[in-house]
């Protein structure tokens, strides 16, 4: 039975944490507060590990090392990451900070470079200050915990325009064993599949066959990560991170079918989710977190494009921030999502309020549709009778604090 617990990255066995200001950001208020921006993670014994990356043609440059490392298929020692600069469109300087961002790293843990993941997130087209995150990376280093207060620095280190730290935990049994799943994330604003959308690594202690991890990380991403939007814009540094260093102990999962794969798959799920919703309910400006259920469409693609094309829709999200129960924006909404359906048969629920009765207005009591939407956890159902495809998707809402932020981000 899976059971939440507190902590994150470092709640399996074998990790520790630690997360540092380097003075990264040129922000004024980022100076002034001397808010951590450099996070390492480091696992003891190296980890397997896998990655699934950002589709925009555009990469960062840490990150294409990253994925050339876990192509190698090595076991990987530790992931270091930088906030304020996102290291990416600079040239061929680029992928040198990121080397040797990874080899200071390395020689203070005295392990080889190509064992150290990199990963950078914040302003593009910024050289990386590679000799103020030199200078950091010893106390980085030498200060590493295994406990709560290291995962929550890396967590709080890693952050850009969110608010809060993003983390989850929970522990299971698997062939006797008691195995840990934990996670970090961040993301806030360019939030939108296909994957990653933001950063997130993911930790356990459970003993995998390599050959599974990628399997299993993308399965739990495409459920998760790949089911969240913001504000549609997907970044050039996205990445979600597996590391699973086999230190619970159990016997090592080799079969996806196996009821142990089964069971861990469903942790790791449930891990990813957590973070991912936190994404949402921190979206820059965001005041709720808005559940899109679409079900009896004609298949599971037809209601995947239902509920993409209603959480990235502007006029529904603005809508849903000044609490207006317009429904037709919905139903607007699907109608250009390519999904294949009858207007005349949808029903949507706001909550458990029927607003639209086969494709027609309802009579519907307007004040006790605004007070569901004043809520900070809001459910959209819509059902298109076409046959049984169904999909979820979280989104926020449109206010104005998000043009403000975006508006104001430095370049």
């Amino acid at each position: 039975m899976k059971q939440q617990i507190p902590g994150g990255i470092t709640a399996p066995k074998g990790y520790s944490a630690n997360g540092v200001y380097a003075g990264i950001s040129k922000t004024p208020e980022l100076v002034a507060a001397r808010k951590p921006d450099l996070a390492l993670l480091v696992s003891e014994p190296p980890a397997q590990a896998a990655g699934v990356f950002t589709t925009n043609l555009v990469k960062g440059h840490s990150l294409q090392r990253t994925a050339r490392i876990l192509q190698a298929g090595a076991p990987v020692n530790a992931i270091v990451i930088n906030s304020g600069n996102a290291n990416a469109c600079v040239g061929a300087s680029g992928d040198q900070a990121a080397d040797a961002l990874a080899a200071t790293v390395a020689g203070e843990l005295g392990c080889d470079p190509d064992s150290v993941l990199t990963g950078s997130t914040g302003i593009i087209g910024h050289a990386l200050p590679i000799d103020r995150i030199a200078t950091a990376v010893p106390a980085l280093c030498q200060d590493l915990e295994s406990d709560v207060a290291g995962a929550s620095r890396a967590a709080e280190a890693i952050l850009t325009t969110d608010t809060t730290k993003k983390e989850a935990a929970l522990t299971l049994k698997i062939d006797g064993h008691k195995v840990t799943v934990g996670g970090m994330a961040k993301g806030s604003g360019m939030i939108h599949p296909n994957m990653a959308t933001m950063i997130g690594v993911v930790t356990t202690d459970c003993a995998l066959a390599p050959g599974l991890l990628r399997d299993m990380l993308t399965a739990a991403v495409q459920k998760s990560f790949n089911r969240i939007s913001v504000d549609g814009d997907t970044s050039v540094c996205d990445m979600v991170i597996l590391l699973a260093n086999g230190a619970a102990g159990n016997p090592t999962i080799t079969d996806p079918a196996s009821e142990s794969a089964i069971l861990f798959q469903a942790a790791l799920n449930e891990v990813c989710l957590s973070l991912a919703k936190l994404c949402v309910i921190d979206g820059e400006g965001a005041t709720k977190l808005v559940n899109i259920i679409v079900e009896q469409a004609a298949d599971d693609h037809d209601a995947y494009l239902a509920a993409l094309a209603v959480a990235r829709s502007p006029l529904v999200k603005t809508a849903l921030f000044g609490q207006d129960p317009n429904w037709g924006r919905i139903l607007t909404a699907v109608g250009y999502s390519g999904a294949k359906f009858d207007p005349e048969q949808v029903d949507i629920h706001l909550g458990s309020i029927l607003v639209c009765d086969h494709g027609q207005a309802t009579g519907f009591d307007r004040q006790a549709a605004r007070e569901v939407l004043r809520e900070k956890d809001v459910t959209l159902r819509i059902d298109l009778r076409a046959g049984a495809g169904r999909d979820e998707y979280w989104t926020c809402d449109f206010s104005f604090d998000y043009v403000r932020i975006n508006a104001e981000y430095p370049t």
